[in-house]
């Protein structure tokens, strides 16, 4: 019996849960510390009274044999894809049912996508980036490039004619660097993967923090995306179900490789390999794009942009460079005094007692960054600029 050891390729262990075991360890040796996380991208406001309502009435319903949902259909139910067309339509994005498929997260997807593709592809990723791109295609034993982000492209890698690449992972806002594509610099991703025979895995589960109308929340607001791109949504950060689970993948009728339409094929592995969301957190999420849905969400999300003011402010105090903040929870700073990575979390977690995110993590251009998140409370995330600025002086 043989195994899969591109495993062996892997890290030990998580990013995050590295975090956590230093985390936990410090807290073992000084129990009367206050520790304030602003490292894990988790949200910390409740869901919204109209998804709780809505969820409540699904549960109802299901206990009576009239309203009761037994096996649902596995890309989704319409009732969900209804409104989630409608809030494409708003951005001037038309798409058929087809196209939407229901899943329990963007993580999920990005993962199970490669399924469609044959190992034998090159996949170009930016660095610093989000895990999940590179390790679910190191698991795959994928050849894997890397775009070069830096101080120097603002975090934003362009495309190369002289790069050949059959998968590209496009992540904006960006996690972790916050960075956000233009209208322009989409197009010429675009142009570059339809040039390439590529296609673009573009992941925007935060795109409901772009509050500049001018900037792109979804690929397919760019002409021709629908030729060469796959849309990854997740109402985690968006609506607070990270402890819920649901999200959604845009697969375009249009994709067509090898005269196979990857719509299809995706659907086929989907209703193989996935038995969907349950249908009382469907009605939950369905419940999001409501009016009053809409403004309560907004409110949380403006909570966040409210606390990611604050982390910029101390930064900009002490003149420190970062990205993000802005159109999207994170920011990410650079290191003082030429401190690495591991070097500025273990000084945050002794000397003040607040945990971040060493860039280092994302991938080797990480080195010297830090991420921080604006998903704590207001009080926390007060205190803790309030340590921090006490330090950097």
């Amino acid at each position: 019996m043989k195994i899969n050891e591109n495993y062996k390729k892997l890290k030990a262990s998580y990013l995050f849960s590295t975090i956590a075991k230093k985390v936990a360890e410090f807290t073992e040796k000084n129990p009367d510390k206050k520790i304030i996380r602003l490292g894990i991208g988790d949200v910390t406001k409740p869901l919204c009274k109209t998804v709780v309502e809505a969820i409540k009435n699904a549960a109802i319903e299901m206990g009576t044999p009239e309203g009761f949902h037994g096996y649902g259909p596995e890309q989704g139910y319409d009732f969900l894809k209804e409104e989630i067309k409608k809030y494409y339509s708003k951005r001037n994005v038309a798409l058929e049912l087809d196209e939407i498929f229901i899943s329990d997260g963007a993580k999920s997807d990005l993962g199970n996508i490669l399924d469609l593709f044959s190992t034998e592809n090159t996949v170009l990723i930016p660095d610093p980036v989000y895990p999940v791109y590179v390790d679910t295609n190191t698991m795959q034993n994928r050849k894997i490039i890397f775009a070069k982000a830096d101080e120097e492209n603002k975090f934003l890698p362009m495309p190369d004619d002289n790069v050949k690449a059959d998968i590209v992972y496009l992540c904006s806002p960006n996690n972790p660097t916050g960075a956000v594509y233009n209208k322009e610099q989409l197009e010429k991703w675009v142009a570059w993967a339809n040039k390439n025979n590529a296609i673009i895995l573009f992941d925007a589960a935060y795109e409901c923090f772009i509050s500049d109308s001018n900037l792109p929340r979804s690929i397919f607001e760019i002409k021709g995306a629908k030729n060469c791109a796959i849309e990854f949504c997740s109402f985690s950060k968006t609506a607070g179900f990270t402890g819920t689970r649901c999200g959604y993948t845009v697969v375009p009728l249009e994709l067509e490789f090898s005269e196979m339409k990857l719509n299809k094929m995706w659907l086929r592995r989907q209703t193989t390999k996935f038995n969907g969301v349950p249908y009382i957190v469907q009605r939950g999420a369905a419940a999001v794009f409501t009016e009053a849905g809409q403004k309560e969400i907004l409110e949380n999300i403006n909570y966040y942009k409210k606390n990611a003011k604050l982390i910029a402010d101390t930064l900009d105090k002490h003149n420190i460079f970062y990205t993000g903040g802005i159109h999207s929870p994170y920011i990410w700073m650079k290191c003082p005094n030429n401190m690495t990575s591991w070097e500025f979390f273990d000084y945050l977690l002794n000397e003040i007692q607040v945990v971040g995110t060493p860039g280092s993590g994302f991938g080797v251009n990480g080195e010297g960054f830090f991420r921080l998140t604006s998903f704590g409370t207001y009080e926390n995330t007060k205190e803790a600029m309030e340590r921090l600025d006490k330090i950097l002086k």
